[in-house]
């Protein structure tokens, strides 16, 4: 990595000149200016190796708003989660959809949307996401806890020594994360195939995510060693032919399908990038997601005893018994009825989410931010909220590097009032984004990670080692929404006997 970091920062010293030329000053109504000595990187690189840290001293110092150059981009950070709405309720000076349009298209190698090439194209895949939301839902939920059972009883049966009562089977805990959640999700947004090789696909596709902040943060493709050979080959993966011969797509996939058949000028690599992107856009960080969620409740013996004994009382005996010989159905009104597994998948997302909610300054204007306070802000500059900075406030939440289940739990129902400085804090949890740019997804995810859940808890006895460095979080992918473990967490597992219901209930 540090090779690429340099050929990145010998690549920026051709700007030189151009930022020695152009260097910006702090106006007198504009928020506090912090560039670093290095041209055009700026801060970029402390940013990248601890965001929260260095966004926190940089609050300390300088206040709840400050602006930061990073990468040849000046980000005006707002930190203080009660000023959150006058940003996100400014949906014409403040624009996300060029930006994430220009930045996806960069990443994944397909034409810009909004350039007027491809009329309507850009609304027209907004709409296809109301697919994965409401009643909708419900053939998505059918068809992914089916693949979850299924995905996780072959990797079962097909590990040595994997019966029960038989020897506990060692794995490294992400790693089977990602085989099962990798898998079951394809397969439910895009079917099955005998000729589909998905392991090779999953193997490719993680070289590819490796350098996936580096390509966010607008570096050249050609910089970054095979990351385009790599890229061109998951892009070849989805083109129209071969999409063509897997059986069972979602509605969601078809719909898109149908879509970018209506645009003669986009040619099948254009689509099968769009694809490809929609791939890293479902598991990029809902692998993650999984795997804190797992961590942390095996992490917690009385999390753990709550979350199980919940899904047993609304699934029902009977069905837990015969889980790891046949499909059970759990339906999305049954996963609502979970209040202690939806509050440990939340608290999860707290503590591992390091996204950014990120707006373009469409024009020079001034923001107010609240009846005392008010900051000019300049044309194409970002503006950005920091969630992470909210998820661990201790004036929020108490104990914030903490993992409490049961934190969103208050008289049997969801928890949803926090306050900060005596006022009730609206936007207090933000793993999804914000206003109208929240990720269209999150249905899908939440359910998602509440089946993988309970798939595992009811298929499998697991156990974390007791001695053991706690998980971590790798920091350098921060901004980017679920941070993935910095290190190795080991875990054994074996399938359940059906007894272990009855006696769980006891």
């Amino acid at each position: 990595m540090l090779q690429y970091l340099l050929t990145i920062f010998l690549g920026c010293m051709s700007m030189l000149l151009f930022c020695a030329l152009c260097r910006r000053k702090q106006k007198d109504d504009e928020p506090p200016l912090i560039k670093g000595w290095i041209p055009f990187l700026g801060k970029a690189l402390e940013f990248r190796k601890d965001s929260y840290q260095f966004l926190t001293k940089l609050q300390q110092k300088h206040g709840d708003v400050f602006t930061v150059l990073i990468a040849g981009r000046y980000i005006t950070f707002v930190m203080n989660p009660l000023l959150y709405r006058s940003v996100i309720k400014h949906g014409k000076q403040l624009d996300f959809h060029t930006f994430s349009d220009s930045a996806a298209s960069k990443a994944f190698g397909y034409p810009p949307m909004q350039t007027g090439r491809f009329p309507g194209l850009s609304d027209s895949i907004q709409k296809t996401y109301t697919l994965l939301q409401g009643p909708a839902l419900d053939p998505l939920a059918f068809k992914m806890i089916g693949n979850l059972q299924q995905v996780l009883r072959h990797l079962l049966l097909s590990s040595e020594g994997a019966e029960p009562d038989g020897d506990w089977l060692d794995a490294e805990l992400y790693e089977f994360c990602k085989c099962v959640m990798f898998e079951a999700t394809f397969k439910t947004l895009y079917g099955q195939s005998s000729h589909l090789k998905l392991d090779q696909l999953r193997e490719d596709f993680e070289k590819f995510d490796v350098f996936f902040p580096l390509l966010m943060a607008r570096v050249p493709i050609s910089l970054l060693g095979k990351t385009n050979e790599i890229r061109e080959k998951l892009t070849r993966f989805f083109y129209p032919h071969r999409v063509a011969q897997w059986n069972s797509a979602c509605e969601f996939i078809q719909s898109r399908t149908a879509l970018f058949q209506q645009y003669d000028n986009l040619q099948d690599h254009d689509k099968a990038a769009h694809h490809f992107a929609m791939l890293w856009a479902s598991v990029g960080n809902t692998i993650p997601a999984a795997f804190w969620c797992l961590y942390h409740l095996l992490s917690c013996p009385e999390a753990l005893a709550a979350v199980q004994a919940e899904i047993v009382n609304v699934v029902g005996e009977e069905k837990m018994q015969s889980i790891c010989k046949e499909d059970i159905m759990i339906t999305r009104k049954q996963l609502d009825q979970m209040i202690y597994l939806e509050s440990s998948v939340n608290e999860s997302l707290r503590l591992s989410s390091v996204s950014m909610n990120i707006r373009v300054v469409q024009e020079n204007f001034c923001l107010r931010l609240d009846a005392q306070h008010s900051i000019a802000l300049r044309k194409d500059d970002i503006i950005a909220l920091y969630p992470q900075s909210t998820h661990l406030d201790p004036e929020i939440y108490t104990q914030p590097q903490q993992f409490q289940f049961d934190r969103f739990v208050e008289d049997g129902k969801e928890k949803t009032e926090f306050y900060k400085c005596g006022q009730k804090v609206r936007y207090y949890r933000m793993p999804f984004g914000s206003g109208t740019t929240q990720c269209p997804g999150r249905f899908f995810a939440l359910n998602e990670l509440k089946q993988f859940i309970c798939v595992m808890l009811l298929m499998c006895e697991m156990q974390l080692p007791q001695i053991q460095q706690e998980a971590m979080l790798d920091t350098s992918r921060a901004g980017l929404g679920i941070m993935p473990p910095a290190n190795h967490i080991l875990f054994k597992y074996r399938p359940r006997k059906a007894q272990d219901y009855i006696e769980s209930e006891e």
